[in-house]
């Protein structure tokens, strides 16, 4: 087992990280910005180096300190938890080189699933169901990108190949409309993603967003822990995830679980990773794998039993998966609503002290989260303070307790979105389940 791991992130996820590595007795190593020297997880730590000043781009996001940091306390390995570095192919590859382990898959991995193209090739070559679309990036010739819409059928989406978290997206129509957003999305993309090529898909109206929870590791072991529904969306951001997707049959689950898993050994994965799709009229096409843990694997977690990221921990230290598929058994139902410090209606950030902070409990509920009475919520960084995660022996009462915790949450200094999740969970459409990705925006206005 490793001995010494630095935790490459803040938050609750950094928490989570510090949580797993002590249960398996490993050190930890928390590396941090100027502002974050009293984060939860930073006070915890056997170690930890402040690694830069509050910008992002000087503190979490600078490689060189976070592995001289690595060097300095003698670890073994960096965990990246999620955002940041995490899929990062650059900075794997560093790690890697500078003789650390990097706690996710190889870098060419990353590299390859991270260009949407290529990841769209790779898993059509899987027998992966993908999107209608271009299948290759758009050149320069006008007259047959119209072609390809044409043949594709309006409304396309003009998408980022390196793109993510939303970003790099543009739905088109009609025709007239197409050359100039293909124009702007490139623009975009260059200036976010470093990376100006585009690709072109259909357009789906009324998608759902469903993802399959993987884990593999270094000698050929894969499975699947089944499907989330993360639908519950704003502005492409997951506002609610839950496990298993309703109406989703064992049937289906079975026949794409073995589909992502046939996918994920031909690249030759490691580690814990997703593969998201849109789901409509009974079909899943293929939109990205995220080669990391995610936000919202707690829900997983509680209708599998498996703990994710000391999963990833054993993986990472060469160890094989102490699972095969036939002990994966989905039971019960689990929620996440994501609480973040801003305005419940307006969206504004809301950082600030925390005067007060109790946390909801009783049968069934997990609150994962960096917060306490006293600590500053700093205003440089993503506003999520907390995941609360219910689970019940269905979704009826996941949905309850949930609703009850929600209720008994308490934070005093700053806004919180806890007042939506409360007014989405009590919506008779989403008691229903099934809803599509642009149901929250309409219910919202915002569409």
């Amino acid at each position: 087992m490793l001995d010494k791991v630095i935790i490459a992130n803040r938050g609750e996820i950094a928490l989570r990280v510090l949580r797993a590595c002590r249960e398996l007795g490993i050190k930890t190593v928390a590396v941090h910005s100027t502002a974050d020297a009293n984060l939860k997880h930073v006070l915890l730590a056997d170690e930890s180096v402040c690694i830069g000043p509050p910008p992002s781009s000087k503190s979490y996001l600078n490689m060189p300190a976070i592995i001289s940091a690595a060097e300095l306390t003698d670890a073994a390995a960096i965990h990246p938890g999620y955002g940041f570095l995490s899929e990062n192919a650059d900075f794997a590859e560093r790690v890697e080189n500078s003789g650390f382990v990097f706690i996710g898959p190889k870098a060419e991995t990353i590299r390859m699933m991270g260009d949407k193209v290529s990841a769209i090739r790779i898993m059509k070559e899987a027998g992966v169901p993908c999107v209608p679309g271009s299948g290759a990036p758009l050149g320069l010739d006008n007259d047959e990108n119209l072609r390809i819409a044409k043949e594709i059928g309006y409304p396309v989406i003009i998408k980022a190949s390196g793109g993510g978290g939303g970003r790099g997206m543009r739905v088109v129509h009609n025709p007239a409309a197409l050359i100039h957003s293909i124009n702007v999305t490139r623009s975009e993309a260059l200036a976010a993603f470093g990376n100006d090529q585009v690709y072109m898909e259909k357009f789906l109206e009324k998608p759902r967003h469903i993802e399959f929870q993987v884990l593999a590791d270094h000698h050929g072991n894969v499975i699947h822990l089944g499907e989330r529904d993360c639908s519950m969306q704003r502005r492409h951001q997951k506002v609610i995830e839950e496990a298993p997707a309703p109406g989703i049959t064992p049937a289906q689950r079975e026949m794409m679980g073995e589909r992502v898993v046939a996918a994920c050994r031909r690249v030759g994965y490691r580690s814990a990773g997703t593969l998201e799709f849109l789901y409509q009229d009974g079909e899943f096409y293929f939109i990205e794998m995220n080669t990391r843990i995610q936000v919202e694997h707690p829900v997983t977690e509680l209708i599998t039993g498996i703990d994710l990221v000391k999963a990833q921990l054993m993986i990472a230290a060469g160890e094989k998966l102490a699972w095969q598929q036939s002990d994966v058994v989905l039971r019960g139902a689990a929620l996440e609503c994501r609480i973040n410090a801003e305005d419940a209606k307006t969206f504004m950030p809301s950082p600030g002290p925390v005067r007060l902070w109790h946390a909801p409990g009783g049968p069934g509920i997990r609150v994962d989260s960096h917060l306490y009475a006293g600590y500053n919520v700093p205003p440089h960084y993503d506003s999520l303070v907390a995941k609360l995660i219910s689970y019940g022996e269905d979704r009826d009462t996941a949905i309850a307790r949930m609703r009850n915790a929600l209720a008994e949450m308490v934070v005093e200094g700053i806004r919180t979105n806890a007042a939506l999740h409360q007014e989405i969970l009590a919506h008779a459409a989403f008691q229903r389940g099934g809803l599509d990705i642009h149901y929250l925006e309409r219910r919202l206005g915002l569409k």
